[in-house]
């Protein structure tokens, strides 16, 4: 890690959650009373990235934290310096206008009115010695652009192109803001943004629905990836994050489900501090993705930016199957659970390879696969098609007993085995909606892709579990007998 700050750089707001509950309609109008009984201050926008980068994140050296952003001298613009004075150092630049505020009234957890005041923009002019130094000093920086003036000031503009060549920028844009910085190391729209931003690239407007589901993602990464010169991460929601770096296969970071009824509020200013922390840390941007990916999911687990202390939630039902899975080696039962779910609109997904000596990185790799649609086929290497990629002495498990295993866990809906050096033929006939390797596999390695797009299915890489390997297990236990 460089010496120097996480510089957050961005438009600031201040949040005001009021709780309360609702026992009657009041007299002179048919709306709800909301008797409030609970007031709570935030900040929100750049000021609670910078305050999850600083302390929320943790185990990612958080501590030193500079905040950069436009603050009024109002009764908002007080509180926020106050807030954020506990968590970050704040570099405040003029704001002309009322600092930005959205109070949101809850009764009985549940959202009723949303009312926003302020329309202060950040003034144009020299940004001072303090905030240049500290950009000078930076060891990263994240920008937070909500539309307010902050990311197109001029001053700040020519010393981030400067720290770009050099230092990593994760850009995390909004609709109402300017371009990412040429330059920024990692771009992090939503879904819903990355699809108005691609949209705009062709003078749409993003209101036809193209480009849904994953593969809509993926098109959009790309044409966004090229555009800005950036790596882009679209980040999904439930689904994840998805990063394009200009390579022809993307990386797909899955998020660990969540049971019952959760605030994403605050999710993706989470994502993009814990990226920026780890790529100012070093870190690759397949890493960064997916430690974001996590932390995001962490905080919208424990109640996202406008939970209540102490929120819990209900445990997780146990998943149930639509359609029974066909015993293993039953390559027609395989067929037809594909063909019925495919019938009823499902999402088929697919994954392959040798499985010789299952192990914690295969199953992890499995259960974030099943998670992408409504059933998992496995595709099997044959025992002569094992020994023609891994020589005479592989597989150590046959065919039979591989697919028995696999088939065995909750994660994998069918097992079907082929018998060439690759699975393109069997692809051919499954067309999976999604197909998926670990992401130790390079892009050029998977010589199936152009069958799986030809059929209109998308092809991502997840995240491997590291050290684990059927090679290094065999070594592994050959040692221990030697010895």
């Amino acid at each position: 890690m460089r010496g120097g700050p996480l510089v957050v750089v961005g438009d600031t707001l201040l949040d005001v959650d009021l709780h309360g509950t609702v026992g009657r309609v009041a007299p002179d109008a048919p709306v709800p009373v909301v008797d409030c009984q609970r007031e709570r201050h935030r900040a929100g926008g750049a000021g609670l990235a910078a305050v999850l980068a600083a302390g929320l994140c943790t185990g990612l050296g958080g501590a030193d934290v500079v905040l950069i952003t436009a603050l009024g001298q109002d009764r908002f613009g007080a509180k926020l310096r106050d807030l954020l004075g506990r968590h970050v150092q704040v570099i405040p630049l003029p704001l002309d206008g009322g600092t930005p505020c959205k109070i949101r009234v809850h009764a009985a957890g549940q959202p009723v009115v949303r009312l926003d005041a302020g329309d202060g923009r950040a003034r144009p002019g020299q940004a001072g010695p303090q905030a240049e130094r500290a950009l000078r000093q930076a060891s990263a920086v994240l920008m937070a652009d909500y539309g307010r003036g902050v990311a197109a000031h001029p001053a700040l503009a020519t010393a981030l192109s400067r720290l770009a060549a050099t230092r990593p920028v994760v850009w995390d844009p909004h609709p109402a803001g300017g371009r990412p910085l040429p330059g920024s190391r990692l771009v992090t729209p939503s879904r819903s943004e990355a699809r108005g931003f691609a949209a705009a690239l062709t003078d749409g407007d993003g209101s036809d629905g193209a480009g849904t589901g994953l593969a809509g993602a993926a098109r959009d990464a790309a044409a966004l990836s090229r555009a800005w010169g950036s790596a882009v991460a679209v980040t999904l929601g439930e689904g994840g994050a998805l990063l394009h770096t200009g390579e022809a296969v993307p990386l797909l970071a899955p998020a660990e489900a969540i049971a019952g009824p959760h605030d994403s509020c605050g999710a993706g200013d989470c994502f993009a501090a814990a990226a920026a922390q780890v790529l100012r840390s070093g870190g690759l941007l397949s890493e960064a993705v997916t430690e974001a990916v996590r932390r995001a999911t962490d905080f919208v687990r424990q109640g996202g930016a406008s939970a209540s202390p102490g929120a819990t939630i209900p445990p997780e039902a146990s998943p149930v199957r639509a359609i029974p899975p066909p015993d293993a080696g039953d390559d027609a039962g395989a067929w037809r659970m594909v063909a019925e779910v495919r019938a009823r609109g499902g999402r088929i997904v697919a994954t392959g390879g040798c499985f010789d000596l299952l192990h914690a990185g295969h199953v992890g790799l499995l259960r974030e696969a099943r998670r992408l649609g409504d059933c998992l086929v496995v595709c099997l290497n044959s025992d002569a098609s094992v020994r023609a990629l891994k020589g005479p002495a592989r597989p150590l498990v046959p065919a039979e007993d591989r697919a028995r295993i696999l088939a065995a866990l909750e994660c994998v809906d069918a097992v079907v085995v082929f018998g060439e050096p690759t699975p393109a033929a069997v692809l051919e006939r499954l067309r999976p909606d999604v197909w998926v390797k670990g992401g130790d596999y390079a892009p050029d390695d998977l010589t199936e892709a152009p069958v799986v797009r030809r059929h209109g299915g998308e092809v991502v890489l997840l995240p491997y579990l590291i050290r684990h390997s059927t090679t290094d297990l065999v070594a592994a236990a050959q040692r221990k007998v030697a010895s």
